[in-house]
């Protein structure tokens, strides 16, 4: 299916919802990780554009008990979530509903009340909820053609960047975004000895979080201070970086030349060319840190949103290179294609999804293995965040479903990154049928091969 199909769906959707919308109360419910977040951004300021009254919420998920609580005589728009909780939004009540997502869906059928632009129902193409929000506020009035580069932070959130595709490449034009190749450890306009302290993806042994190891790698590297101050990174000349590449592929030995080599996109943010996957990693921090709103003022430039953020990252970083050298050290259940990692206090629940992406990028484990990250909540429930090395192997979202059938929780995702809710309660009960069912996965594969 083409492209053209997308732009009908669009089309279609974004003029029922500016006519559902007229003189109407609007509840915009957005998901609180960057991709969320920028399709929150986008969407507020167009909707301001329009003159539109609405009210916003940032969740970090959305399950049956919020649903039910939903105003019913609102009409609600989600973003970057909802598709995998169709029918309950269908059985709920409320009148109409618009979804802009691209996570797999969970019914057949799409719900009478529901209009939905997602690409898995008809391409399946590689785009995030905030590209899709900015493509559908762009039908709503061209001006809206401005907020192209916070579709591309959020794409670099989702990490589809590696992706880029006609349509994606599009919205890169459209932002005034520079693509350049170079070392893709971030951010690369900052210097080189911060920049390899801090670096969490990939982390690298004895290096990050170790001033001294820096010292030592750049020294190795034949990297030196100029007039006391080290080049920014994406300065490095090409034999520079070469030989930075070899010190650091040394020190982290699953690591190859191609996983550190790659595109960089510089967006200008507070009128300076910045780092696209820093502004994004800001972004996210604010709001796992519990401050959408901060992070949601500096998606639209907020000076003083601008300070707090910066501060929130620092402590943010410096709580992920913990939380990834705890990890490290963590007795891990290890089976065949898969590992379980059950930090319970030790990490965030808002942190374990980043540090599983962070593990499955780091080529520790062979490609395909699926790693299950879990954090409790500091409640009364446990975070679960899968996801697949090298983006291949099981279907995470459909395993997780499968789990969860006998459990009370809500699932989501796709098919290499997707999380779920669990009770503590149930907490050891799920670790065992999860085993269970990788072991009966394992088992299918073994008897597909034989025949």
């Amino acid at each position: 299916m083409e492209n053209n199909e997308l732009e009908e769906v669009l089309e279609k959707v974004s003029s029922s919802f500016l006519e559902e919308i007229k003189g109407k109360n609007l509840e915009v419910i957005s998901h609180f990780d960057t991709d969320g977040i920028t399709s929150a951004a986008i969407m507020i300021q167009s909707l301001k554009r329009a003159d539109q009254k609405f009210s916003l919420k940032i969740v970090k998920s959305l399950n049956k008990e919020m649903i039910k609580l939903l105003d019913k005589e609102k009409i609600v728009l989600f973003m970057d979530l909802a598709s995998g909780n169709l029918n309950e939004i269908g059985a709920s009540g409320i009148k109409k509903v618009f979804i802009i997502d691209h996570h797999e869906l969970d019914a057949e059928n799409i719900p009478e009340n529901i209009e939905i632009v997602n690409p898995e129902l008809i391409n399946k193409e590689r785009i995030s909820s905030s590209g899709l929000t900015y493509l559908f506020c762009k039908k709503i009035d061209e001006k809206n053609k401005e907020f192209a580069k916070l579709a591309v932070l959020g794409m670099v959130g989702d990490t589809l960047e590696k992706e880029i595709d006609k349509l994606n490449n599009k919205i890169l034009e459209e932002g005034n975004i520079i693509k350049k190749r170079g070392l893709t450890i971030y951010p690369s306009t900052r210097p080189l000895n911060k920049v390899l302290e801090f670096s969490s993806n990939p982390f690298i042994p004895g290096v990050t979080g170790n001033p001294e190891g820096v010292i030592e790698l750049l020294r190795e590297s034949g990297i030196v201070p100029e007039e006391g101050k080290y080049k920014n990174l994406i300065d490095l000349t090409e034999e520079e970086m070469e030989r930075l590449v070899t010190s650091i592929i040394l020190r982290a030995p699953g690591k190859k030349h191609k996983d550190l080599i790659g595109d960089l996109f510089l967006v200008n943010f507070f009128g300076k060319l910045e780092d696209a996957r820093e502004i994004s990693a800001k972004i996210n921090a604010c709001s796992r840190e519990g401050k959408p709103e901060i992070a949601l003022g500096f998606c639209m430039e907020n000076s003083n949103s601008k300070k707090k953020a910066e501060s929130i990252h620092t402590r943010y970083r410096q709580q992920l290179v913990s939380g990834i050298k705890y990890v490290n050290d963590q007795k891990k259940v290890i089976g065949k294609g898969y590992v379980i990692i059950n930090t319970k206090n030790n990490i965030k629940d808002t942190m374990i999804g980043t540090i599983s992406s962070i593990l499955a990028n780091s080529r520790t484990y062979e490609i395909g293995t699926t790693i299950i990250g879990m954090s409790y909540d500091g409640k009364t429930k446990i975070k679960v965040s899968g996801r697949n090395v090298g983006r291949t192997g099981r279907n995470i979202r459909e395993l997780l479903s499968e789990v969860m059938k006998s459990f009370n929780g809500e699932v989501g995702g796709h098919h290499s990154a997707a999380g779920c809710i669990i009770e503590m309660e149930d907490e050891e009960e799920f670790i065992e049928k999860i085993k269970s069912q990788f072991e009966l996965e394992v088992i299918k594969v073994v008897q597909r091969n034989e025949i």
